[in-house]
Parts: structure tokens; C-alpha cells; sequence
């Protein structure tokens, strides 16, 4: 199969091109700065320290992107990430939806058992 770096070039590739598409409305291809995006992004992953063993970004202890290249991320992510099942990527999806679910259920159960107490 394919390694972890390339499989994660791929969903941060098709995120940057589902977000570009929905809000950038370029003829063909996308727009220059979702360009740069990918190849910052490429960029960092292929440098990433942690190589093949790395685990998300978000969970990493190292943040390699530069301030304002997070934030853009952070954006596209946001919007593509429930969009990604639609388009072959289960994982970044579901992950998403789980996080959506516990996020909106914890509260209420936090709620719950103080009353009980």
C-alpha cells in the first residue's frame, strides 16, 4: 500500500482542491494561493521528522507550519473534512463526524451525572 506521507499528501491535496473548487471559482485547476498551499504542505510533510512513524498533525509536538499557513489549513480542513467520504476518504471523515458527535454528547452527559451526584 501506499506509505503514511503519501497517503496524507493525497487527503491534504483533495481537501485543498474540494475547498478551492467550493469557494475560489477558478475555470480550471486551482487558484495560486490554494497552489502554494499544497506545496507548503507537501513541503512539510516530506521534511517531517518523524517520518513514516509521525502521527497526525494535530496530535504532533512539533508544529512545523508557520502561523498564518496553520490558520489556512485549519480553514480548509474544517470545510472539507465531512465532505471527504463523498470522495473515496472514509477515514478523514469519519474521524470527523466521531469528533462532531462526542463533542455535542460529552456536555450532556457531564450535565447528567452531576445531577445524579
Amino acid at each position: 500500500g501506499q506509505s503514511r506521507i503519501a497517503r496524507e499528501k493525497n487527503t491534504v491535496n483533495t481537501m485543498v482542491v474540494l475547498y478551492c473548487r467550493a469557494h475560489h471559482y477558478v475555470e480550471n485547476g486551482l487558484c495560486p494561493d490554494c497552489e502554494s498551499l499544497i506545496s507548503y504542505s507537501n513541503a512539510r510533510l516530506e521534511r517531517c521528522r518523524y517520518g513514516e512513524e509521525k502521527s497526525v498533525c494535530s496530535k504532533c509536538p512539533v508544529h512545523c507550519y508557520k502561523p498564518d499557513r496553520r490558520d489556512e489549513i485549519k480553514l480548509v480542513m474544517r470545510y472539507a473534512g465531512p465532505k471527504m467520504i463523498f470522495h473515496g476518504h472514509v477515514w478523514p471523515s469519519g474521524i470527523w463526524w466521531i469528533r462532531i458527535y462526542f463533542k455535542l454528547q460529552i456536555p450532556f452527559l457531564v450535565q447528567i451525572n452531576q445531577v445524579k451526584t
